[in-house]
């Protein structure tokens, strides 16, 4: 008989967290919606562990409030707010088992020999463990021992599942096959997942909702679609995207802008400048060929800029001209701020004057 797991959504409320005296973060508010797949993600220091840890109950919060559902978990101890946390080094039993590790908690609940056959026997066939249950973790595989791990954070019947960074310590490959598993064990669980990690590439290929920070502050929550092609700032347009965001100055319009930015796969490379569109002259530097892509970094009188491309028909030291249309085109502020204002029209104006000096 299938197990039918609990779901609830989390609240954290102007949370302030604080070690020795040194504010890592400060007025952390995020809604994390029931049953979604919540990947947090920032370079290292960001505060993504740590928020994730608060909300385990493994670390304390100086300032705030945590809830679980309707309930204040914020002084409540870990193994009673009704959440599972998966690490990035499994924390496994070594002396033990397959089936002993994923049994252990079950045992100490003192659930009867019988059920704790039954939800074993479910969850490895879940997770395709059953070949497994008597090898010990020294004798399986990186992937094999975070099933374990899965595993025993599923019987405990939770409302969600907490992972930190739980594919950092697999290579490549069985990294892009964790993550398939792992999206289809969410599909199938229908809980709530709260996923840690430093790879953007991860985060948007997993997550319903992303939570992208930096120093301790939310820089923009919402889903994968929406992160990449309506960033809020300049912060999440670089960090969000591979290759990154192109960004160049141009600090003498207006007191006003800062930054103009566009994908690499938003830029044309030609021989000839296209109308109605932000036009480059440049020459290629370098190519990097990757299958059915070719990356090339061109260099142009405003800065070196990446282009994303499916043609390879450009080589090293080509003369080129680069299109972008002006509707691909994002304006930042000198804050690093997104400007949503300005129309097409606009933008033209704008960056016609700030390009003169170079057509003249």
């Amino acid at each position: 008989m299938r197990r039918v797991y609990k779901l609830d959504n989390i609240t954290l409320k102007n949370i302030t967290k604080q070690y020795n005296g040194i504010t890592v973060i400060e007025n952390l508010n995020l809604h994390i919606e029931e049953g979604s797949f919540t990947v947090l993600v920032g370079p290292s220091g960001c505060g993504k562990s740590t928020t994730l840890r608060m909300i385990a109950g493994l670390e304390k919060v100086n300032n705030g409030q945590i809830l679980i559902g309707d309930r204040d978990v914020t002084d409540i101890a870990p193994g009673k707010r009704e959440v599972a946390m998966v690490f990035q080094n499994y924390a496994l039993y070594p002396t033990m088992t397959v089936k002993q590790n994923i049994e252990f908690g079950l045992k100490n609940k003192n659930i009867p020999k019988s059920e704790r056959e039954e939800i074993i026997n479910e969850i490895c066939e879940i997770v395709g463990l059953k070949d497994y249950l008597d090898r010990k973790p020294s004798n399986l595989s990186g992937g094999q021992r975070q099933r374990v791990a899965l595993a025993r954070a599923m019987v405990k019947k939770p409302k969600v599942f907490l992972m930190d960074e739980p594919l950092s310590n697999l290579d490549a490959k069985l990294r892009n096959q964790m993550r398939t598993e792992l999206i289809q064990l969410h599909k199938r669980l229908g809980t709530t997942f709260v996923y840690v990690t430093h790879d953007q590439v991860e985060a948007m290929s997993m997550g319903d909702q992303i939570v992208v920070m930096d120093k301790g502050k939310i820089q923009q929550a919402a889903n994968p679609v929406k992160i990449y092609n309506d960033p809020d700032n300049l912060f999440t347009a670089q960090f969000i995207g591979s290759p990154a965001m192109n960004v160049l100055p141009v600090w003498d319009i207006t007191k006003e802008l800062d930054y103009i930015g566009f994908r690499p796969e938003k830029v044309t490379i030609s021989n000839e400048k296209n109308e109605n569109s932000l036009f480059l002259n440049g020459k290629i530097i370098t190519r990097e060929r990757l299958g059915a892509e070719t990356i090339y970094l061109v260099k142009t009188v405003l800065g070196e800029i990446k282009v994303k491309a499916f043609i390879d028909t450009f080589k090293e030291d080509t003369e080129v001209v680069l299109n972008i249309n002006y509707s691909d085109i994002y304006i930042f502020n000198f804050n690093g701020k997104r400007l949503r204002y300005l129309e097409e029209k606009e933008k033209f104006k704008l960056l016609e004057v700030r390009l003169d000096e170079f057509w003249a």
